[in-house]
């Protein structure tokens, strides 16, 4: 089992960075798919981009393709979300979720749904002002 905590989120300006991580704990994170979700007020949580740590494939939404980037540090067991020119419609509580699997086939198809996910943290507010 594993135990993920976000941090790094805050206040920024539109225009402006953030880099969120997630730091596991519990298990190596080299065989699972690390996903950030976020939740806007009002709206549903939403898959914002992903990673399989297995053979570092990536995959984002459209609405962050070109802005966000994910990563991983294995020696660190943390993943992150480095987030450029950020709009106030940004502003959400971001999440990070863990799946482990073998078979990463079908990530592809599957990373943006939540049942897909075992493990979440408690997530991290980023609140981007106008």
């Amino acid at each position: 089992e594993v135990q993920l905590v976000e941090s790094g989120g805050g206040l920024v300006q539109a225009g402006g960075s953030l880099r969120l991580s997630c730091a596991a704990s519990g298990s190596y994170i080299d065989d699972y798919v690390l996903t950030w979700f976020r939740q806007r007020p009002g709206k549903r949580r939403e898959a914002v981009s992903s990673i399989t740590a297995t053979d570092g494939s990536t995959f984002y939404d459209g609405s962050v393709l070109g802005r966000f980037s994910i990563s991983v540090d294995a020696a660190k067991n943390t993943v992150y979300l480095q987030m450029n020119s950020l709009k106030p419609e940004d502003s959400a509580v971001y999440y990070c979720a863990a799946d482990r699997r073998e078979d990463i086939s079908d990530i592809p198809k599957m990373w943006h749904y939540e049942l897909l996910y075992d493990y979440w943290g408690q997530g991290t507010q980023v609140t981007v002002s106008s």
